[in-house]
């Protein structure tokens, strides 16, 4: 399976150096910056004001996310398809929340992060592909996590130079900088985006 790695060493400020094909390692820091990045500008969920969002925690269980699951699936038994609209960003967090935090049983942070790059893979998809539908897909093996989000598009997603006072473009930053391997596969038709980050097995 062809595999592209789309990403350049980053850090705050700018970005330096480019990775060839093939997976980097990366060291997860320690916080992150900025919004939903990949969804910027783009309508939020109707019927949930702000303020109830905001609220929202990845790292404290939630009805809505076990609802989810009911709904559209279990990422991790098969790939999960979602319309390729701006309020699947919501459902993907959860589905990546009941997954981390409930089946999984890692921390909250570790699951506030999984959360945050979902929300950026998947903001993406829906702003940067035109496709229909997207996949979600999670697995774990024994101390890793890896989330894949599929889409029918082949064009690679680039790692942008970002500055500190930037509001919009850190989506693969974010990804770069929290996660300890990311990458892209191309598929025959379209691309999986994925990450890995390492856990403690217990």
């Amino acid at each position: 399976m062809p595999s592209a790695y789309a990403g350049r060493r980053a850090k705050m400020g700018g970005a330096q150096g480019a990775h060839s094909s093939g997976t980097a390692p990366r060291t997860a820091a320690d916080g992150h910056h900025g919004g939903m990045a990949g969804l910027e500008g783009i309508e939020q969920p109707r019927g949930h004001s702000r303020a109830a969002a905001a609220r929202w925690s990845p790292g404290v269980e939630d009805e809505q996310a076990l609802k989810a699951v009911e709904l559209f699936g279990n990422p991790t038994e098969a790939e999960v398809p979602l319309p390729s609209r701006p309020e699947s960003a919501a459902t993907a967090r959860r589905l990546a929340q009941v997954v981390v935090l409930r089946h999984w049983r890692l921390t909250p942070k570790l699951t506030e992060d999984t959360v945050l790059l979902v929300s950026e893979l998947v903001g993406n998809a829906v702003r940067h592909t035109g496709a229909r539908v997207f996949g979600l897909r999670m697995r774990r093996r024994p101390g890793w996590i890896r989330v894949e989000v599929r889409d029918p598009s082949r064009g690679l997603p680039c790692l942008m130079p970002v500055q500190e006072m930037d509001v919009s473009g850190r989506g693969l930053f974010l990804v770069d900088k929290l996660s300890d391997r990311w990458g892209v596969d191309l598929l025959p038709r379209g691309k999986t985006t994925w990450f890995e980050m390492r856990v403690a097995d217990r």
